[in-house]
């Protein structure tokens, strides 16, 4: 992917423009562009630098929603998980999850409930549940706390790198003829009459505006849908509930196996995780509303509290702040209901479309960012006028599937490719981090990121890793990133001192200094 390229193809004639570069518009792009349809995504900062780069990293039915009651969500998001282990083997697979029992009915209580989940995959399922005796569970989970336990129920979901999926579409959507453009905000609704004509797009780099003429406009913005919705009509009733949640990353030895923990219910009625994920152990995640979409959101004193207390209640070793490697927040784009509880809002999505044509979806999941992008592109084409075509991404196997050498099998490059930056950028980037500079030239060649921490923070996950260790390794990227895009060395300066600042977001003791 080259960003200049893009921006030379700004000037064409497009039938659906897509604002929003997170899970849900990526699918968009790819589905639109399956389908043949011209298309454009343009992404106002970096490409799943917001909800879609924060998640649990779980791929899910949602257990949580199951004991909700909602059948049909769960069965939806059970069946787009078996797609996914499918079309994305070189990004998501299977991961089985310990529930621990410390109470004599669990066991039973729990276990009905898990297999009732496997049966609603049908024919998509994974690997189905199993009741464990208090032994199998401890060598499962050394780390358990031993004390009480009876034992657990075993079922399986499925794991992925989020940002690594988002960059898998970018590339798909690309090579089925999209357009895709990061750093590039939409500023105005283009209209004909009554009806959108298309956008105004600023390109942050440039300043430069450019007007895109199209024949529908998709709003995959996210927690800012309702921004989008205003510039189409500033009198439009807000729909989403901004919630946030953070996850907390510790080293592995805090879960050394490859087996996870799930803890049905917490204090604040949501499911409780902790992971394996990338060498490391992700705790997550709390349930917390708040006023309105940030572009940067921090963690809070008390999400960091609570989510140590819950695993201090179930792991041998109580993880404390100064055990935490890294910690984030995300926001999710909750559709508002009739309560203030933002932990019984639908994580089902929206759609909408106004007056004048704008197709707004938002809400839903990772896991059903495909159904979501298909229910956008159906409207979108009947909004637009367009050939009506079946949407064929339900088999349609995602970019890096073939696999490759299984150190770079996430990035998605050949074996060429491979041999040709190893030999060009010898070395590891850091002892602490699984990369190689090898790695990082390759993103930042290919992958279109425009900041030092689009390198450091997503095409490779270094910052939520090891967030000491991406600061060390912050000035050779950026050398390198200069040295292969053209930049001088105040730019290398400037983008070292605004990684350090984002940085300290994901520092505890700021984190937590900064909420106080």
């Amino acid at each position: 992917m080259k960003r200049s390229d893009s921006l030379a193809r700004l000037g064409e004639f497009y039938d659906i423009v897509i604002v929003g570069g997170g899970a849900t518009g990526l699918g968009a792009a790819v589905d639109a562009a399956s389908r043949r349809y011209r298309v454009l995504l343009v992404e106002a900062r970096d490409f799943a630098q917001g909800t879609s780069s924060r998640s649990t990293k779980l791929v899910h039915g949602g257990v949580r929603y199951l004991a909700q009651g909602n059948i049909r969500l769960v069965r939806e998001a059970l069946i787009e998980r078996g797609l996914l282990v499918h079309n994305a083997p070189h990004l998501v697979s299977e991961l089985r999850f310990l529930v621990p029992a410390y109470e004599w009915w669990q066991k039973p209580f729990y276990g009905v409930g898990l297999t009732f989940y496997d049966v609603l995959a049908g024919s998509l399922g994974l690997k189905g549940t199993a009741f464990v005796d208090a032994a199998n569970a401890l060598q499962l989970v050394p780390t358990l706390l031993p004390e009480r336990l009876r034992g657990g129920v075993l079922y399986s979901d499925a794991q992925f790198n989020d940002t690594r999926l988002a960059i898998s579409l970018a590339r798909t959507a690309e090579a089925l003829g999209a357009t895709l453009l990061n750093y590039a905000q939409v500023t105005a609704l283009l209209k004909q009459g009554e009806k959108l004509s298309g956008v105004v797009v600023r390109d942050a780099e440039s300043g430069r505006e450019y007007t895109v003429r199209a024949r529908c406009v998709v709003n995959a913005a996210g927690v800012f849908c309702d921004a989008v919705r205003r510039l189409d009509d500033p009198s439009a009733t807000p729909i989403v509930a901004v919630s946030q949640g953070i996850h907390l990353v510790l080293d592995r030895r805090f879960l050394p196996g490859s087996t996870a923990v799930m803890v049905p219910k917490t204090d604040d009625g949501r499911v409780f995780f902790c992971v394996p994920w990338q060498g490391r152990t992700l705790l997550g995640t709390t349930d917390t509303p708040v006023p309105g979409p940030d572009e940067e959101p921090a963690p809070l004193a008390a999400e960091v509290e609570f989510v140590l207390k819950h695993a201090g209640r179930y792991l041998v070793e109580k993880p404390t702040e100064s055990d935490v490697l890294s910690a984030y927040a995300g926001l999710r784009p909750l559709v508002k209901g009739s309560t203030d509880r933002t932990s019984a809002l639908s994580r089902d999505h929206t759609l909408l479309v106004s007056p004048s044509g704008l197709v707004s979806i938002t809400g839903g999941k990772w896991t059903t960012y495909r159904r979501m992008a298909e229910a956008a592109v159906n409207a979108a084409a009947s909004v637009a006028g367009l050939p009506r075509r079946a949407c064929p991404t339900r088999n349609l196997k995602l970019y890096g599937a073939e696999g490759t050498h299984a150190q770079w099998k996430e990035l998605a490059a050949t074996s060429a490719e491979i041999g040709s930056y190893e030999a060009l950028y010898p070395g590891r980037l850091h002892p602490r981090l699984p990369y190689t500079r090898a790695m990082a030239a390759f993103v930042i060649e290919n992958e279109m990121p425009v900041k030092l921490e689009d390198v450091l923070s997503r095409r490779l996950r270094a910052l939520i890793l090891d967030c000491a260790a991406s600061l060390e390794v912050a000035p050779t990227v950026a050398r390198l990133m200069a040295n292969l895009q053209g930049r001088d060395e105040a730019w290398v300066e400037r983008e070292v001192s605004d990684y350090q600042r984002l940085a300290s977001l994901y520092r505890l003791p700021t984190a937590l200094s900064s909420a106080n």
